[in-house]
């Protein structure tokens, strides 16, 4: 069962994509150039790379963030995870059953604003956002998930038989690649520092427009950046609303994240980005017309308000309960003995007490995890302002947090 056949909502999972040679490994985003600064896919797991291991070796250079004794085990381990993140500017904010604790702290010096104040950018975490977004379009009544995207971009033009829907793009089932045609040679000159900025959002459609798949949409799996940018533009197209103002409306403003936006301003809000060396800066990020696939900045409260929403559905805006149900789903499972489990919005990982969800991104300058467990009541928004490294340990810090037990 592909979505080439019916549409996966609401809440009918699939199965694996078929027609992927056994053993194929689909292409993560790490694995090209800019991609991976902007994107990261499942994070390493502690079994992988221990936050006890990058704590022992990163305490040295990071300070280790100030905890009162009636803080408590939760704190100490958040306050571990910050020193061990070992990046200017670190925050770990984590809600349990929707008491929170924020840990900051970092080996930049303390900046004029608290850093749990700051906005920070959120990479591919903000794909979390459309699929909640492209949820509430579909149980609405709007759309259906089934719509051709070539058809609501270009007004009656021919779709073909095999075309590539917004089911497809938000599952990363579409058949395009990591990045349109055309996009290394316009953003070579911007490499290290947007690359992303020059390419606006009719480059983006004019591109998807002209595209020939290889593959038919709804047979592999390949995390595309580009995918979710036509997703972004399809939807803007089919509601005649812009992408910022469709966002805010239908999720900003209803969930109140008054400190959340999708692009820097000069009001002292940003957090700075730096690079792998965590002393050089990096300017602000600018996702030109990607804005779908990663334009999101926000504060770790109005995060943690977000993932708190996927906790309590029904304490949430009543417009949005059905979606953030949905969102919750697996539509897509992939790999051997299916063992990647994929909602509309979160990859999803088994745990003893039940599945926890989550999603990283990455920026030239940040990082971000976003992740919660509804069998343990938490929700996690960790942040930090220095570029992805190889064996990074800031990912695999947040994802032992979201993984423990208690």
């Amino acid at each position: 069962m592909t979505t080439r056949r019916h549409t996966p909502w609401p809440g009918e999972p699939l199965d694996t994509p078929r027609g992927r040679a056994p053993g194929l490994r689909a292409r993560s985003a790490d694995e090209s150039p800019p991609l991976r600064d902007t994107a990261t896919d499942e994070p390493a797991t502690p079994a992988t790379a221990p936050a006890a291991t990058a704590r022992h070796t990163t305490a040295r250079r990071a300070p280790r963030p100030a905890v009162s004794p009636d803080d408590g085990p939760l704190a100490e381990r958040l306050a571990d995870a910050v020193t061990a993140s070992d990046a200017p500017d670190v925050v770990f904010a984590l809600s349990r059953h929707g008491r929170r604790t924020v840990l900051s702290g970092g080996t930049a010096p303390t900046p004029p604003r608290p850093r749990e104040d700051l906005r920070y950018e959120t990479g591919s975490a903000a794909k979390t956002f459309t699929g909640l977004l492209l949820a509430r379009l579909i149980h609405s009544g709007e759309l259906s998930g089934g719509e051709p995207a070539a058809a609501l971009l270009d007004r009656g033009r021919p779709t073909g038989a095999d075309p590539v829907t917004l089911a497809h793009l938000i599952t990363h089932t579409s058949g395009l690649p990591a990045l349109p045609a055309g996009f290394y040679l316009r953003g070579l000159p911007a490499w290290h520092t947007n690359p992303y900025a020059r390419f606006s959002a009719d480059r983006v459609v004019d591109a998807f427009l002209r595209h020939r798949p290889r593959h038919r949409p709804g047979t592999r799996w390949r995390y595309s950046n580009y995918g979710v940018a036509v997703l972004g533009q399809a939807l803007a197209a089919a509601t005649g609303t812009p992408w910022e103002d469709l966002l805010t409306g239908r999720i900003l403003r209803p969930l109140g994240l008054r400190g959340t936006a999708l692009r820097a301003d000069d009001s002292g809000s940003d957090a700075p980005g730096h690079g792998k060396d965590g002393v050089s800066s990096v300017p602000p990020f600018d996702a030109g017309g990607f804005e779908a696939a990663g334009a999101v900045r926000a504060t770790p409260h109005d995060l943690l308000t977000f993932i708190e929403a996927h906790l309590d559905p029904a304490g949430a805006p009543s417009q949005l309960a059905a979606a953030l149900r949905a969102v919750c789903r697996p539509v897509l499972r992939r790999g051997i003995g299916h063992r990647h489990v994929h909602t509309i919005a979160w990859f999803r990982h088994p745990t003893d007490g039940g599945p926890m969800y989550f999603h990283s991104g990455a920026t030239l300058g940040q990082q971000a995890f976003l992740g919660f467990r509804p069998d343990t009541g938490t929700a996690l928004a960790a942040l930090c302002t220095r570029r992805f490294r190889a064996h990074d340990p800031f990912l695999a810090a947040a994802y032992a947090l979201l993984a423990e037990d208690e």
